[in-house]
């Protein structure tokens, strides 16, 4: 598409002279490739700031001349705007401004082409054009268009700029991500589609910004400031979620979903962002980290800020400010909910390429952009941008939200056994929270580790804490009320607890603990051992498994307790993806100490298979088919089996296999046609449900690259 527009309409002045405009041709092609912007938009000419760009204007006359009428371009914002004098000298005026030029060989009869450049400080936004032309008696004003103005990561001047071209593609081009999900010992894989060239997008992306209540309040200001990937990258943060505004998503963590759609039931960003618009600007229904982080991925990716998704997992939720997070075990091992902080078994957020110059060269880089509301900053719900950097120079005082990001990745965990109201046992584990931090890697499926760019060594000194930019909170920790008791920690006794390989839905679950007997004495232990079933971002529920037993060590062994939960003992209250949390405690019988080992993993789901027809490439609008199949690993029917395939870009709704028992080995099939609307990665996502569990048992994806030839 060239975007011609028929320019019929004067602004002002009579219809008459020596000559009129007759179109605009915006050169959408050849301008789309030279900005690396194919794809974003069928409405709008979309361009790079700091980058010329080429449009073509046709007169009626074959007598225009520049040398009898003088033309100039104005670009308009809101209630700003600026003229541009069109200059065919050859050389570009002021490349701190607007410039308009036409180069030899540019200029005929009856049309010229004209080279336009922003300066590369300006606003993020959609633009209108006019063009004046004026001699010596007459004055023509047109409405010639609009324009879609987006940051550059190519120019060097460009607060956003990404030296390298491999980054650029996987972190502003690539519309395809991974999730890493679970617990650092079973991690899992979730791809979704970021969707950025899917029609509709970047459209959605600029009304976001334009019902801000920032925008909303004074636009003029707006304008000024979405110059600035950090003024920008707030200000999006906040609108992926509702709670303050007019934002995307609406959050829920419990509870029935029916009213909306379950957070996991999402695959990509599109469908959210088109519902998001089509219901005029109410929150989609509903969200939770990752959804929240890949949204956001994906609208920075359409304004052109480099973004990719982060996985922390055991990230602390620090209530207070203290960068500590206490946890309750009772006598026998089982934790309580008693504190506001809190630990998850991942957190997904975002990280945003950018400058700051607010805080010097030393935190250029990544910088962590949270939307999930979890804490106010400065009032709303949102989080960073906070220089990586920051975190593992432990600069708490860095805005923005250093001291939240950085618990969140490093906080000490104090573990506290609980008798009768007494405190009969403590742990510190300084190494659990932000055990492991991923992302997925430049242009593969594995996932690269970030751990060591977040946490440096523990006491590093940096900024100091600040009350104005960290998250500094009254108490709400409740040590306090529990009175210390003879014994706690035994100094002579050490304890772990280990899950024998990666459990699996329908396997025993394995575990090993493991005694030291550091002191001189030979001792009686009672073991206690716990397991609960919990979200990825809550305490456990109630227990489903418990074990107790005597054990006898002598002085410098080293006891290995086994230890098996049957798959009858789980399976009517776990399912595939649940999380266990597994706790043992240890009671000296004599001195009355006390030492607690905890582990939390997950169980993984059985498979389900997808094949597509042909291999995983497939033409733009070429009917294909893909085969979904599920075969029953246990030794058990399952009644009211259901087996769903959808996949957007790909499949229109959802497509049903029923089946009233499916019993043990039996497979369930379906069978669809597949026909892509749009070019880019697509995914199929397969999912297998059964009556006798309320929850899903199985999910799989499929990645689809879909090319125009």
């Amino acid at each position: 598409m060239d975007y011609m527009q028929q320019t019929t309409q004067n602004i002002c002045g009579p219809d008459k002279g020596p000559c009129r405009l007759k179109l605009v041709n915006f050169e959408g092609h050849e301008n789309h490739i030279s900005h690396e912007t194919q794809g974003l938009s069928q409405k709008h000419l979309v361009v790079r700031r700091g980058k010329p760009f080429k449009l073509t204007l046709l007169f009626h006359s074959q007598s225009w001349s520049h040398l009898t009428e003088s033309l100039v371009l104005e670009v308009c914002l809101g209630n700003m705007s600026e003229r541009m004098p069109v200059r065919f000298s050859g050389k570009r005026s002021d490349p701190q401004g607007w410039s308009a030029q036409v180069y030899p060989g540019d200029v005929h009869p009856q049309s010229v082409t004209i080279h336009v450049c922003s300066p590369v400080q300006s606003a993020v936004a959609l633009y209108h054009l006019r063009v004046h032309m004026q001699t010596g008696q007459h004055r023509r004003s047109y409405m010639v268009g609009t324009f879609v103005l987006l940051c550059n990561p190519w120019l060097k001047d460009d607060p956003v700029y990404m030296p390298l071209d491999t980054h650029i593609e996987e972190y502003i081009k690539s519309d395809y991500g991974l999730v890493f999900m679970g617990t650092h010992l079973n991690i899992r894989r979730r791809p979704w589609s970021f969707g950025q060239y899917e029609p509709g997008v970047l459209e959605a992306c600029l009304q976001l910004l334009q019902v801000s209540p920032q925008h909303l309040g004074d636009k003029h200001k707006d304008y000024i400031l979405r110059a600035d990937p950090v003024y920008l990258s707030r200000v999006i943060c906040a609108m992926v979620n509702c709670n303050d505004d007019l934002g995307i998503l609406a959050g829920k963590w419990c509870g029935s979903y029916k009213d909306g759609v379950s957070p996991t039931e999402w695959s990509g960003s599109a469908d959210i962002l088109h519902r998001w618009v089509s219901s005029n600007c109410s929150p989609v229904r509903y969200g939770q980290c990752w959804v929240f982080a890949s949204v956001l991925c994906t609208v920075m990716r359409v304004l052109g800020i480099p973004s990719r998704v982060v996985t922390v997992f055991n990230a602390a939720h620090d209530s207070d400010g203290n960068v500590k997070i206490e946890e309750y075990y009772t006598n026998a091992g089982e934790k309580l909910n008693l504190s506001k902080d809190s630990i998850w078994n991942f957190h997904v957020w975002v990280e945003c390429w950018m400058r700051r110059p607010d805080l010097g060269a030393g935190f250029d880089g990544w910088q962590v952009v949270d939307p999930t509301p979890q804490e106010k900053s400065a009032g709303i719900f949102c989080c960073g941008p906070c220089p990586v950097a920051a975190i593992q120079r432990r600069c708490l005082g860095a805005p923005y939200d250093a001291s939240f990001i950085y618990a969140s990745v490093d906080a000490d965990v104090i573990r506290l056994i609980i008798r009768n109201g007494h405190v009969v046992g403590r742990t510190v584990d300084t190494e659990g929270v932000g055990q492991l931090i991923y992302t997925k890697s430049i242009g593969s499926d594995r996932p690269e580790n970030l751990t060591g760019t977040y946490k440096g060594k523990k006491g590093q000194k940096g900024f100091p804490k600040s009350s104005q930019a960290a998250r500094l909170k009254p108490r709400t920790n409740i040590s306090h009320l529990f009175h210390s008791s003879p014994g706690g920690t035994s100094p002579g006794l050490e304890v772990s607890l280990n899950i024998d390989g990666v459990p699996s839905v329908g396997d025993s679950i394995v575990m090993w603990v493991t005694i030291t007997n550091q002191s001189n004495s030979p001792r009686v232990l009672v073991e206690h051992l716990n397991a609960q079933v919990k979200e990825y971002n809550k305490d456990p529920q109630e227990s489903f498994w418990k074990a107790h037993r005597e054990v006898r060590i002598q002085p410098g062994e080293v006891l290995r307790l086994h230890h098996t939960i049957a798959p009858s003992e789980y399976e009517c209250v776990l399912a595939g993806d649940d999380i266990v949390n597994v706790a043992v405690v240890l009671k000296d019988m004599m001195t009355k100490e006390r030492v607690l080992a905890t582990q939390e993993f997950n169980i993984s789901p059985p498979q389900l298979t997808i094949e597509v027809e042909g291999g995983d490439t497939i033409q733009m609008k070429k009917e294909i088919t893909a085969q979904v199949s599920f075969t029953n690993p246990f030794t058990k029917s399952l009644t009211g089996a259901v087996l769903t395939v959808e996949g957007s870009g790909l499949l229109q709704g959802k497509h049903e296999a029923r089946l009233v028992v499916l019993q043990p080995g039996e497979k369930i099939e379906k069978m669809v046609s597949v026909m892509a609307t749009s070019p880019g990665t697509k995914l199929l996502m397969a999912t297998f449900s059964h009556s006798n569990s309320p929850a899903i048992i199985s999910r799989s994806f499929h990645k689809v690259s879909v090319t125009t030839d």
